[in-house]
C-alpha cells in the first residue's frame, strides 16, 4: 500500500489496469516478487493473527503473471509455511526453521497453479463468476518436477533465468 495514496474528487487518472494472465493448469517455476506483512482481523475459522500477503511471479512459456498468496502466522497452518520455505530452499526436511521474511523477496521455486473459479462479491443472483490462478502446492527444493519453462525470450526479470535453483 505504500505506492498507493488517497484521489481528490477532482484528480486526474491515467491507470487503466494491467492486462491480466490465466494461467492454464500445471507446474511452473516462480519468484518471489514481494512480501507484505500484514493483520488478518480474524473469521470464523481463524482468529486474529498476523499474516504475510506474498506476491510470486510465475512464469509461463511465453508470459507471467503474478498470484498472491496469504499465509496466516497460526499453529493451524503451519505447514503452508513449511512448503513455502521448503520450496525456496530456506528450511530443511525435518529441521525447525526460524522464519526470515527479509530472505523471502527474490527467492526462487516451483509451484502446482490451478484455475480458481470464484463467485464476485457484488454477485447477488449467484451467476457471475470469475477466474484467477492459486498456488495449490509448492514443490520442496529437492523435488524433481519438470515445470512449463519459461522461453529466453519471455519478458523476464534479470532474477528469473531458465536453469532453476532453489531459494
Amino acid at each position: 500500500m505504500d505506492n498507493y495514496r488517497e484521489l481528490a474528487w477532482d484528480d486526474a487518472i491515467t491507470e487503466e489496469g494491467a492486462a491480466f494472465t490465466l494461467l492454464p493448469e500445471g507446474d511452473y517455476e516462480f519468484t518471489v516478487a514481494k512480501v507484505e506483512r500484514a493483520r488478518h482481523s480474524g473469521s470464523a475459522n481463524i482468529p486474529a493473527c498476523n499474516m504475510a500477503k506474498v506476491t510470486f511471479t510465475v512464469w509461463d512459456a511465453n508470459d507471467k503473471t503474478d498470484i498472491t498468496e496469504n499465509f496466516y502466522l497460526f499453529t493451524k497452518f503451519e505447514w503452508k509455511l513449511s512448503a513455502l520455505f521448503l520450496s525456496i530452499g530456506q528450511k530443511r526436511h525435518g529441521e525447525p526453521l526460524r522464519m526470515n521474511w527479509s530472505a523471502v523477496t527474490g527467492a526462487r521455486g516451483k509451484c502446482r497453479v490451478v484455475v480458481d473459479t470464484y463467485h464476485k462479491k457484488d454477485d447477488k443472483e449467484g451467476e457471475d463468476t470469475g477466474k484467477c490462478n492459486r498456488i495449490k502446492r509448492f514443490y520442496a527444493y529437492d523435488e524433481q518436477v519438470t515445470t512449463i519453462s519459461p522461453s529466453p525470450t519471455a519478458n523476464q526479470t534479470p532474477t528469473a533465468q531458465v536453469s532453476w535453483t532453489p531459494g
